[in-house]
């Protein structure tokens, strides 16, 4: 079965992601914004409580909205990386442009901020104009893994895209489908897709697969 990571804004969220079976773990804070940079004590909390158990993936997103950065902005998501790099396993964020494209030049920075941590790009993925495109993008930028539902409101109503996405990914950066995962359908949409992971929210236990 796929790799189960679980996304999780609050401690007793990862008490629960962890007691359910999650493989790795996302941390934020306001899910229900869609997420946004976890605070310095979640984080601490969350190091502890997962002590090396699962990895640690920690989002970078200073504010609710769109994923059109300032400078600013950028700047304040760069000294994330740099002060929570030794406490996390890996890390998650987006940049996009005005026009629908992934934004280079900031996601180059970034990620190279984030080295030597694996990056997952997140779901600003969803907005972008050509998928097909900025999915070449993200694999020239060498980014770990994607994070999406083809756009679709949920990864099951866009299975047919993600594996559309997979094929055209041959290996060389993990689709892992997001958005409305459930235990009850997770089987087909792995089946369907060709995934290996798959991105879930509390509740969601890894076991019911």
């Amino acid at each position: 079965m796929a790799l189960l990571e679980v996304c999780v804004d609050s401690l007793a969220g990862l008490d629960a992601a962890l007691a359910g079976g999650a493989e790795r773990i996302e941390l934020c804070s306001r899910l229900d914004v869609g997420g946004l940079s976890p605070t310095d004590e979640l984080l601490q909390g969350a190091r502890a409580r997962v002590a090396g158990s699962v990895p640690l993936f920690v989002m970078v997103r200073p504010r609710a909205g769109d994923f059109v950065y300032s400078a600013s902005e950028l700047a304040t998501m760069l000294a994330e990386l740099a002060t929570r790099r030794e406490r996390a396993d890996g890390f998650v964020f987006g940049a996009l442009r005005p026009d629908g494209t992934v934004d280079r030049d900031a996601t180059s920075t970034l990620v190279r901020a984030a080295r030597p941590k694996p990056v997952t790009f997140h779901r600003a993925f969803d907005l972008v104009r050509e998928p097909f495109a900025e999915l070449e993008t993200l694999i020239a930028l060498g980014i770990e893994r994607v994070l999406t539902s083809a756009g679709a409101p949920t990864a099951f109503d866009g299975r047919v895209k993600l594996a559309e996405l997979v094929r055209r990914a041959r290996g060389r950066i993990v689709i892992l489908p997001g958005g409305g995962v459930r235990a009850a359908h997770a089987a087909e949409l792995v089946r369907t897709t060709g995934v290996r992971e798959l991105h879930g929210s509390v509740p969601f236990d890894a076991r019911s697969l």
